[in-house]
């Protein structure tokens, strides 16, 4: 039976875009051996080098964002304006690290008894990025650039749904000058993905996707002993303290949110509130949601896309249903539009208990839960009530109070008055069943190296080693 083929349809009218034969074991190894040929060659390159590249391919991508953001909102759903935001981060992304990767991977020197000691970062080979659809080229971008400065080569299995998008960022790289085959872009079903993971020629793993796919490719990767990176799925919460100042922490959830039509890890998904402050909140709140424009992606008063499938909206409908059949109120929105597309009218829903479909399992999509803390401590103890940890927002007018309860949360970023976001600047990743492991920042730039510790004698006081193991 032949491979079935990898489609691109519009969210927003049903209509395919593209069709391709997936790429089949003699293709897959004609990339291995392309990209592993380039990063042999890719890691004797100097880093200052290695960096212009990086500089080349933000160019790129700002000449070119009118077409790159036009491919990620006709494959996938996401507003226009929102997706030229994506062309414009991901440039950003490769000009840090052009700019101050070269000195977060230069050698450390540490003071030991030999005549000179330090750490080196080498590059590990190739990294697979195994990638989903919701954000095509900034999760993909937000893995590149630091693994590509680092001196590996990349493999990317994208999602099966935004297949122009892959290859399209595949010849940004191509086009920055980068050895023929240092990116490559494979178009494969998850059926592949075993079989790169296995392959000896493939060094270290990255994922970000569902906890139930992570923890199957992790299991995967586990038994080829190779490093991941894993960044799952998240439930985060948006805790509003009774001092918080209530207008603005409403207006800011909005956005945390729906931004991307709420189809995001790092969407705040739980807003527990104190009960003081709930009702002011969740009036302005609901008030907020049900004034977004839904609609063409393409229209740029649009504020809320279709979602990326027929699917994802499938699986909303349900939970909203069962959280209500619960007893959740629904304050505003939750309904299917006719016509086509995958479209679905942003929800408040008030009234929520932990139990609920919409508070305990990941909501991929615009809907928000209410849940109403008796006061800061069950604030806390309700956000921390989640097998995910991936961010959470906090909002006080006391920042004293804050900095007593951000060790209290169990997540991998805290934005304090502020809306939870990825930062090139600043490390990102979860806990928990949100996955492990760091992207960004140089944590995420040292994620994909060997750590090599260097030692170089005689040693100065005569013993070269002053402890044996």
């Amino acid at each position: 039976m032949p491979a079935r083929q990898i489609t691109s349809v519009n969210p927003a009218t049903e209509q395919v875009l593209a069709r391709f034969d997936p790429h089949g074991p003699a293709q897959i190894e004609t990339a291995l051996a392309r990209a592993t040929a380039a990063a042999a060659q890719w890691r004797s390159t100097p880093v200052e080098d290695r960096a212009q590249h990086l500089q080349r391919a933000a160019a790129l991508l700002r000449a070119d964002r009118d077409r790159l953001a036009a491919l990620i909102t006709e494959e996938m759903g996401k507003p226009i304006a929102e997706a030229e935001a994506e062309v414009e981060k991901s440039a950003w992304c490769c000009e840090y690290y052009a700019s101050e990767g070269p000195a977060l991977l230069a050698s450390q020197p540490v003071e030991t008894t030999a005549a000179r000691s330090h750490i080196a970062y080498d590059p590990l080979g190739l990294v697979l990025a195994v990638m989903p659809w919701n954000f095509p080229l900034w999760q993909v971008f937000r893995f590149a650039p630091p693994a590509l400065l680092a001196g590996n080569g990349a493999v990317l299995k994208h999602a099966s749904n935004v297949p122009r998008c892959a290859l399209a960022i595949a010849d940004i790289w191509d086009r920055a000058g980068c050895p023929t085959g240092l990116f490559t872009t494979l178009l494969a079903g998850p059926d592949a993905v075993p079989g790169l993971i296995a392959d000896d020629r493939v060094h270290a793993l990255t994922l970000t996707g569902s906890t139930e796919v992570g923890a199957k490719v992790a299991a995967l990767a586990a038994q080829h002993l190779k490093p991941q990176v894993l960044e799952l799925g998240g439930s985060d919460p948006f805790i509003v303290l009774a001092d918080a100042d209530v207008p603005a922490a409403a207006a800011a959830a909005v956005t945390a949110r729906m931004l991307n039509s709420g189809q995001s890890c790092i969407s705040a998904k739980r807003f527990i509130v104190e009960d003081a402050v709930a009702d002011e909140f969740t009036e302005a709140f609901a008030a907020g949601v049900a004034a977004l424009a839904v609609g063409d992606p393409f229209d740029r008063g649009t504020q809320v896309g279709p979602l990326a499938r027929a699917s994802i909206r499938a699986d909303l409908v349900d939970q909203v249903a069962r959280s209500v059949s619960a007893g959740a109120r629904v304050v505003t929105g939750g309904t299917v539009p006719d016509g086509p597309g995958f479209y679905f009218q942003p929800a408040v829903l008030d009234q929520v208990t932990p139990a609920m479909a919409v508070a305990a399992e990941e909501t991929f999509g615009p809907v928000a839960a209410v849940v109403r803390a008796k006061d800061s401590a069950e604030a806390v103890d309700l956000a921390n009530a989640t097998e995910f940890g991936l961010g959470a927002a906090l909002w006080t007018t006391d920042l004293d109070r804050a900095d007593r309860i951000v060790p209290r949360l169990d997540v991998g970023a805290v934005f304090v008055n502020g809306i939870v976001a990825s930062d090139p600047r600043l490390p990102f990743g979860g806990v928990k069943r949100s996955g492990y492991g760091r992207e960004l920042g140089a944590f995420g730039l040292r994620q994909f190296t060997n750590v090599k510790s260097v030692w170089v004698g005689p040693a100065r006081d005569g013993q070269a080693h002053p402890l044996s193991e």
